[in-house]
């Protein structure tokens, strides 16, 4: 059937609120406050050779939003809607589908959770995971990237998604992120991590951080 989500380019970031109704950060945001230096050799990169860096980081954004949007539909059962896309984005994205499919071939998958916002109210913080599975017998978390590599502060991300799968109930036993390549000649990673719990407390010291900056 047709997805009712289509992802737009201009839409804002979840908001999460605790049951009391305050608003809390999402984890992206509390990550945000991380100094990011392979981003900015990449901006100066793109200087270099002419480029407004600004234009490549939204193009790449509007890749890697429609990539994720086409493997949710295809997990969910979906038709996606892609009227809003450029022919060559929809190519790009299309290669990171092609590669997931070719990945979920090998690793048959159950999904549970598909894109679902969850509330930590113990730590008073929200996020969306990209998918919770059932993968041979056991619950695994799945974090999907089209980036140039797998960064310190995505290990992070996903440490912090762990953590309110937990807090939920869920016994989760693992964390894969699935890096996918845009272009057709690009490689698929895999990182695997059954525990996360240092990249947890970078999380933690970056939540502390991030409330005092907004005291």
């Amino acid at each position: 059937m047709p997805s009712k989500e289509a992802p737009n380019k201009r839409q804002a970031h979840i908001q999460y609120q605790l049951k009391d109704g305050t608003f809390v950060p999402g984890v992206t945001t509390v990550l945000g406050i991380l100094a990011k230096n392979a981003l900015i050799h990449w901006a100066w990169k793109c200087g270099r050779e002419g480029l407004d860096y600004r234009e490549v980081r939204d193009t790449a954004a509007d890749v890697g939003t429609l990539a994720h949007y086409l493997i949710l539909c295809h997990i969910k059962g979906e038709t996606p809607d892609t009227s809003e896309y450029s022919p060559n984005d929809l190519e790009k994205a299309n290669n990171c589908l092609a590669k997931y499919l070719r990945w979920e071939k090998e690793h048959p998958i159950t999904p549970v959770m598909i894109e679902t916002p969850l509330i930590s109210e113990e730590y008073r913080y929200g996020g969306t995971l990209d998918l919770l599975a059932e993968y041979d017998g056991k619950f695994t978390l799945v974090d999907f990237k089209t980036g140039k590599a797998i960064y310190p502060e995505m290990l992070s991300q996903v440490a912090a998604y762990w953590k309110l799968l937990e807090e939920q109930g869920w016994p989760v036993s693992s964390a894969r992120i699935l890096r996918i390549g845009t272009d057709e000649d690009e490689g698929f990673e895999e990182r695997i991590r059954t525990s996360l719990d240092n990249e947890w407390q970078i999380f933690k010291h970056c939540l502390e951080i991030y409330r005092l900056q907004k005291a």
